[in-house]
């Protein structure tokens, strides 16, 4: 169970993950849609867990891999936009968010 403080510090970081993928992070994601899907943040605030959807979907290891290659470039930006919130930046960890893709087979499948 998620404390509010933790609910407010994971939507804070949701939506500055994703302005970073917007506006500084092009680089990184080199043409695919990634969407910040959710975040869970430990209950001391040290580990942030950042759960990513990738389309097209053949793309998603790659851009994974990129993001990983870049994880201090995002958590030190992260950290200029929230340091005034919070005491430390939290680890970031990214997981990919396959429901999207997990949805779209199951389609298919019905389809059939």
């Amino acid at each position: 169970m998620e404390t509010t403080r933790q609910q407010k510090i994971a939507k804070q970081i949701q939506k500055d993950i994703a302005e970073i993928f917007q506006k500084e992070g092009a680089h990184i994601v080199r043409g695919s849609l990634v969407t910040v899907t959710a975040v869970r943040v430990s209950p001391d605030f040290a580990y942030a867990k950042v759960y990513i959807s990738v389309f097209p979907f053949d793309r998603s290891a790659a851009v994974m891999e990129e993001i990983e290659r870049n994880n201090r470039l995002l958590r030190g930006e992260l950290g200029r936009r929230i340091r005034n919130q919070i005491k430390s930046i939290p680890e970031l960890q990214f997981f990919l968010d396959d429901s999207l893709e997990y949805i779209e087979h199951i389609d298919e499948a019905l389809k059939r």
